[in-house]
């Protein structure tokens, strides 16, 4: 058997083949002392340098036009260090409501109590230690059933409480801060899946009850989607199950949620927030972002690239109001 021949081979001019990437995507060298908008221009326009940019700029419009902006939160992002980053854009009026996964509410309290979070669950599972804390489980039941008194919501429960509760680092807290501001702060449970469920406070029909009252919450702020941005940062399952099941209730309840932006934000991909937040929500509308990475870089990152962003056009904006006053 002989190997093929190649001189028939028909072939092209370069110059007449379409490419993919051009000089004109190519990144640019980094100088130092120079701001960090000017980092962001220099990033290549491909690939995950592209939907970074691109979701700066969704962020931008939904800011300045006053459009919804939810993030959607796992309890991984407090426990690497973003409660500050979170509260800021809470206190800029970047966010329009937070909703969290049950262990959020737990990381959150324990900051606002004592200053530190996260136990070494590998040392302390051995032992059935894991989980035991005494404060953390009294102070979130009582507060939630608290709640369920109310009529409130579980996010908005704890939320009051922390704030009342006068703690040494309440400052930190999301959902303390919340609470002052007016900012809806709702909280998704999976029961069984927190640690405060074994706690012998835990009382599971206040829970229910007010995690259900916050889905319905949750779902007003989804009814204002349209135009807007919704992120997830660190949640592979409960908050993008969550999220596609409201967006579908309002759906059916005939509010226009088409043209929207979706971001999913975690260190991998998972198979629920990549389908129930990237593809599924803007598959008749809109567009969807999978940005990957540590939430301890990536999400300050984005942090960062907004504010000088903000800047820049809120600069602009008010020279084009000194102008037409001229």
């Amino acid at each position: 058997m002989k190997p093929i021949s190649l001189e028939s081979v028909r072939t092209y001019p370069l110059s007449l083949r379409p490419s993919r990437v051009t000089i004109k995507d190519m990144g640019s060298p980094w100088q130092p002392g120079r701001p960090m908008a000017a980092w962001l221009e220099t990033l290549p326009s491909v690939l995950a340098a592209t939907a970074l940019k691109e979701v700066v700029g969704h962020l931008v419009r939904c800011v300045i036009s006053r459009k919804t902006v939810i993030l959607a939160m796992g309890a991984h992002p407090v426990k690497v260090g973003l409660s500050p980053i979170i509260l800021e854009w809470m206190e800029k009026g970047i966010l329009s409501g937070i909703a969290m996964n049950g262990a959020g509410i737990i990381h959150d309290a324990e900051l606002a109590m004592v200053g530190h979070t996260s136990e070494d669950v590998d040392r302390d599972l051995e032992e059935g230690a894991f989980g035991a804390a005494e404060e953390t489980g009294r102070f979130l039941n009582e507060a939630i059933k608290d709640g369920a008194r109310r009529e409130w919501g579980l996010g908005r429960a704890v939320g009051a409480a922390i704030s009342e509760a006068g703690f040494p680092y309440g400052c930190y807290s999301i959902l303390g801060r919340a609470h002052e501001l007016g900012i809806p702060a709702t909280v998704h449970v999976a029961i069984g899946a927190d640690v405060i469920h074994f706690h012998p406070s835990a009382d599971g029909a206040a829970i229910g009850k007010t995690s259900h009252m916050d889905f319905r919450l949750f779902a007003r702020l989804v009814s204002g989607l349209e135009g807007g941005v919704h992120i997830n940062l660190g949640s592979a399952v409960v908050l993008p199950e969550v999220f596609l099941k409201a967006l579908s209730l309002v759906r059916n309840l005939g509010y226009k949620v088409r043209d929207l932006v979706t971001v999913n934000m975690d260190f991998t991909r998972h198979y629920r927030s990549l389908t129930n937040v990237v593809e599924r929500p803007v598959r008749d509308g809109g567009k969807g972002y999978n940005l990957i990475g540590h939430h301890e870089i990536m999400f300050p990152l984005l942090a960062a690239c907004l504010a000088e962003r903000l800047a820049g056009e809120r600069f602009a904006l008010e020279r084009e109001k000194e102008d037409a006053n001229l």
